[in-house]
């Protein structure tokens, strides 16, 4: 099947550039199984720990069905409205998802110049920076907050640049790659110092970052995997597949890829993130009126690729989102309805990448592989 990539926070048609602003209104920035059911009990809040998986691990006996993971999660992650409004849907059943965090919204506006992307002058960013100083440590705050109630922080990196704002990821070398992650490392550990911000440090160390997505899923496997590799990192989610698949290995990193879908409104397919969507209903045109159309759209896709793996391969359910109000806010009511649904049903866990490899490393090799090898599902 032809994949047409149309990625996350790409540039349009007209060259405007798309982000994960710090705030939602910010311009600163196919196969089917016949294993036994699973009886993975229901998730349970974790203790306020971070890192401490919000369900029992249990190694699989061969023939049992693995819990269905749904993993949830929003690049830029920098508006502490919308976690607030995310965490009280998830929060109270026991679920958990991953904010991918620009590194950018580290950096208070004054302080811009601190980063240089890749080919890029100092103080560049597609997506702006953080703010003031008080907006960084509001942000701060937040993501601390989260982390101790165990939801998982990862890398969404730093400038955003993407095609139409060249270099970007697609052009990087290793180096480049691992220059733009070494700056989102000091960012996290010096941002204080850096952009005169008040308040804690961040409760993350390099160590905690497991993982991320590129922006508008940008770079490939060659480049990028070393640089995540020598940087400690165990898992990446910017490659796309065709349909529902199960994390496969690539270069020692884990690849928990973005499937491309089908919407059943229009019959064709795009990657499974609200950007994508937007763009194949209306090459991301701002149609606030349309909001209810495409919410509904989105939602009913959702629908149909969680009935699929539940009666496929059982593959973690992998959903990417914005923080952002797009077209009326058309996107984040799909997401929300979708985690009220399902992560309340039985054997089904909503939580984050770095969860499901704790799951994944505790199964006897043999039975996960007969799990990892299952085809592809289609919904």
């Amino acid at each position: 099947m032809l994949i047409t990539v149309l990625t996350a926070g790409c540039s349009t048609s007209d060259g405007s550039q798309s982000g994960d602003g710090p705030s939602a209104t910010s311009t600163s920035a196919a196969s089917s199984s016949s294993a036994a059911p699973s009886t993975t009990p229901t998730p349970t809040t974790p203790p306020p720990a971070p890192g401490v998986p919000n369900f029992p691990i249990t190694a699989l006996a061969p023939g049992q069905a693995p819990p269905q993971f749904i993993i949830f999660s929003f690049d830029g992650a920098g508006s502490p409205d919308k976690w607030a409004e995310f965490r009280a849907i998830v929060d109270p059943k026991g679920a958990r998802f991953t904010g991918f965090l620009s590194g950018t919204y580290l950096l208070p506006d004054s302080a811009k110049s601190a980063y240089a992307g890749p080919g890029h002058a100092p103080g560049k960013s597609s997506i702006g920076f953080g703010g003031s100083p008080q907006d960084v440590a509001s942000l701060v705050a937040t993501i601390n907050d989260a982390r101790a109630a165990g939801y998982e922080i990862g890398t969404h990196y730093n400038g955003h640049f993407c095609a139409g704002a060249a270099p970007s990821g697609k052009d990087w070398s290793t180096a480049q790659w691992s220059d733009e992650l070494g700056q989102f490392f000091s960012f996290m550990s010096d941002f204080n110092a850096i952009g005169g911000v008040p308040g804690p440090p961040l409760s993350l160390t390099q160590a905690d970052i497991k993982g991320g997505r590129t922006p508008c899923l940008e770079g490939g496997p060659d480049t990028l995997f070393p640089a995540l590799t020598a940087a400690g990192m165990q898992y990446d989610t910017s490659m796309v597949s065709s349909g529902m698949t199960w994390p496969s290995l690539k270069n020692g990193i884990w690849e928990f890829a973005m499937p491309s879908v089908r919407i059943p409104a229009l019959g064709s397919n795009a990657i499974a993130m609200d950007y994508n969507f937007w763009y194949k209903f209306n090459q991301a045109t701002d149609e606030p009126a349309r909001a209810p159309e495409f919410t509904q759209m989105v939602l009913d896709t959702y629908r149909s690729m969680y009935q699929a793996v539940l009666a496929g391969n059982h593959a973690p359910l992998v959903i990417g989102n914005h923080f952002n109000n797009w077209s009326g806010n058309a996107f984040n009511p799909a997401v929300a309805t979708f985690m009220s649904e399902a992560c309340d049903d039985p054997g089904t866990v909503c939580t984050t990448y770095e969860n499901v490899l704790a799951w994944m490393a505790a199964q006897d090799p043999a039975v996960l592989n007969s799990w990892l090898t299952m085809p592809a599902t289609l919904n």
